[in-house]
């Protein structure tokens, strides 16, 4: 069973202050007030802006990297071991590909049920992220939103807050179960149904994270689900 080292310089209380801090809100409240006050608005005509939308996704996936960074070199740890362990590169790209089809039966059989047994949970009916695929240069900006600020990002954070959950509680799980609520919370903006599904795709891959300690699996596997739900999407936009 994985033990985690915890640092002198880690203190439960400081442990906690890294978690909320990388959790992600409060990094994108703070950049999201600053671009509101520069005139850049997050829906100024009732849909999401594709300025205001890459524009906090690019800083704000430079200003957690480099909190995550910054306090694993203060309580001396190193990154390569937090995020990439002792798997194989190459190995884990591999088994990240061969768990895109489970993770896409999964979001389907989840969608399906939540449609039948909860279906006022659907209560957006257009994904907002759609006004993002009427053109090739949005289309391109997406692809690179998608990977970079989703499945690089969202996996690097994801590892580092499981990590530090280990740390302080030592029970890995409980961890998973507030950081995957938290990253479903993260995604109402696409109706309740989508945040539950995004729930359990947090789930799903923290999971596979704390199985392997490594990200490669699960960053593979999350930027070929973006990227796949991003393609259907354009597809069946302009096949209208």
């Amino acid at each position: 069973m994985y033990h985690p080292t915890v640092p002198a310089e880690l203190t439960s209380r400081r442990a906690i202050a890294e978690i909320v801090l990388c959790s992600g809100y409060p990094t994108q409240l703070l950049i999201g007030a600053g671009l509101s006050a520069a005139g850049i608005e997050p829906a100024p005509d009732g849909t999401l802006s594709a300025r205001f939308v890459f524009a906090i996704s690019a800083m704000d996936t430079v200003l957690l990297l480099g909190l995550v960074l910054t306090f694993l070199n203060a309580s001396r740890e190193r990154p390569s071991a937090i995020f990439l362990g002792q798997r194989p590169v190459v190995r884990e790209l591999w088994f990240g590909l061969l768990t895109v089809p489970a993770v896409l039966a999964m979001v389907l059989v989840s969608q399906v049920i939540i449609r039948l047994v909860l279906p006022d949970l659907h209560n957006v009916p257009v994904n907002p992220f759609s006004a993002f695929l009427t053109s090739p240069s949005l289309l391109a900006g997406l692809m690179a939103l998608v990977i970079v600020a989703g499945a690089i990002r969202e996996e690097l954070q994801r590892a580092f807050l499981l990590h530090r959950f280990e740390q302080v509680l030592g029970r890995p799980w409980v961890g998973l179960a507030i950081a995957s609520i938290a990253f479903g919370l993260g995604h109402t903006v696409q109706g309740w149904d989508a945040a539950i599904v995004t729930a359990l795709l947090g789930a799903s891959w923290g999971t596979i994270y704390l199985m392997r300690r490594s990200v490669i699996g699960t960053m593979t596997s999350h930027a070929v689900f973006n990227v796949l739900q991003v393609l259907a999407g354009y597809a069946m936009l302009t096949r209208v």
